[in-house]
């Protein structure tokens, strides 16, 4: 029974009794009769109405308070005219109306950030309260190699991809520089939020490969200029002036002139390797905006292929060559891409070592051209990986550090995608795309 009709019971049970002590009155005089029951009616008209006031107070608390656990902020109440329920309705309207702003609020903002972090050009990772991938943007989703749908509900560690170990390095260590297979760079940074009083932690990705290309591209080139400066200008009166010397080597002995002429001509010779060094230095620098056109990559591939045949032979690698027939005109410098080939090879072949073998596949692939280079090796570790396209460093005793960087300038310039992968235990792959014409 509801508190409300405990009470009225309580009212009628009241009247009854005070009905049983007028009864000998009543019994008396029937004018005591007709004054009771006047009194009696008149007292449960009054009694009701006031119980039915008092009440209405809680009808309005408990309508208001289903209309909050409803969550349903759009009603109002009217106001009664009278006092003491007017500022309940009063205050309960204004409660409603900060309750709908506020949610408006709320959905507006994670509407808001909703769409920006689907916009980011830098991926975000955004892991739930038991550590596990909860939300990855697109450009996340590009740079792991996946569909975001994919990865939802993983630990960082199962991730795919090589990022994937690092994500749990950053998360682990605050930050973290991944190095992908085109010498490209990306800084993981770990952080925290606070999600309904608990803790959360994201992790945002920046790809810093055109900056750092841009910072080394930049301190190389003006060391390059310098040292091509001072260089050029000592080989060319250093040359001459031994040249002169040997025009005097006529006027020594016999005995003294074949170790002059030999000396000289040592000297001579260092100098022109330090003039073609310079020279290698100057063409990454100097390397000329590509002149796009229609270009026979077939030809180019089965061109150079001729040559690299050669070399491979002759130290005892195995090559071969896989050129689809239908392959398309692609859109290219022919000399410059003829160049990053050649260099590619090269490597490759010395990778593959004494009975190695070197494979290149042409494919077409919807609206690109694929090329692959593929070599038996043992891997490359991440270390010298993460540097191989860094200018001046080399794997080589007497290497130049300057091959991979060229290769790099020649397809970044024909916005060509490329990537190489070396995992331990090979095979090395080195790929890029071109469009075709």
């Amino acid at each position: 029974m509801t508190f409300k009709n405990r009470f009225l019971l309580y009212v009628a049970i009241l009247h009854v009794a005070l009905a049983a002590l007028v009864v000998p009155r009543i019994v008396e005089n029937r004018w005591w009769l007709i004054a009771a029951e006047a009194f009696f009616v008149g007292s449960l008209l009054v009694g009701f109405r006031l119980v039915r006031g008092l009440f209405a107070n809680l009808d309005l608390l408990a309508e208001g308070a289903r209309f909050l656990d409803e969550q349903e902020f759009t009603t109002r109440f009217i106001e009664t005219g009278r006092p003491e329920l007017d500022r309940l309705v009063s205050l309960y309207n204004r409660l409603a109306d900060d309750l709908r702003d506020e949610r408006t609020k709320l959905r507006e903002q994670h509407h808001f950030l909703n769409e920006v972090i689907q916009a980011s050009p830098s991926g975000i990772v955004i892991l739930d309260f038991d550590g596990r991938i909860d939300v990855v943007n697109p450009a996340a989703a590009r740079m792991l190699g996946t569909r975001a749908e994919e990865t939802r509900g993983l630990q960082l560690s199962q991730a795919p991809g090589p990022l994937g170990a690092d994500l749990v390095a950053a998360a682990a260590a605050r930050a973290r520089t991944h190095t992908t297979g085109d010498g490209g760079k990306i800084r993981i940074v770990s952080s925290r939020f606070s999600d309904r009083g608990h803790e959360r932690r994201f992790l945002l990705l920046e790809e810093m490969t055109e900056e750092v290309r841009a910072a080394e591209k930049a301190a190389y080139e003006k060391l390059i200029r310098m040292v091509a400066h001072e260089v050029g200008n000592s080989v060319a009166a250093s040359g001459s002036l031994l040249q002169s010397s040997l025009a005097y080597s006529r006027h020594l002995p016999d005995a003294d002139r074949g170790d002059f002429e030999e000396a000289v001509s040592v000297c001579l010779g260092r100098l022109s390797t330090l003039n073609g060094f310079v020279r290698d230095l100057a063409e990454v620098v100097r390397l000329p905006e590509p002149r796009l056109q229609p270009c026979d990559l077939s030809a180019v591939l089965r061109g150079a292929s001729m040559l690299l045949r050669a070399s491979a032979e002759k130290v005892h690698v195995e090559w071969s060559i896989e050129v689809a027939e239908d392959l398309p005109l692609v859109w290219a410098d022919r000399a410059q891409l003829e160049q990053a080939f050649l260099n590619i090879a090269k490597n490759a072949i010395e990778a593959a070592g004494t009975s190695g073998r070197v494979c290149v596949r042409a494919t077409l692939a919807g609206e690109q051209v694929d090329v692959l280079v593929e070599n038996t090796s043992i891997g490359i570790d991440d270390d010298v990986q993460a540097r191989l396209f860094t200018p001046f460093f080399s794997t080589k005793a007497d290497g130049r550090g300057l091959g991979l960087t060229l290769v790099r300038e020649i397809l970044v310039h024909h916005r060509a995608p490329f990537s190489l992968s070396a995992p331990k235990g090979g095979p090395t792959r080195f790929t890029f795309s071109l469009k075709r014409a």
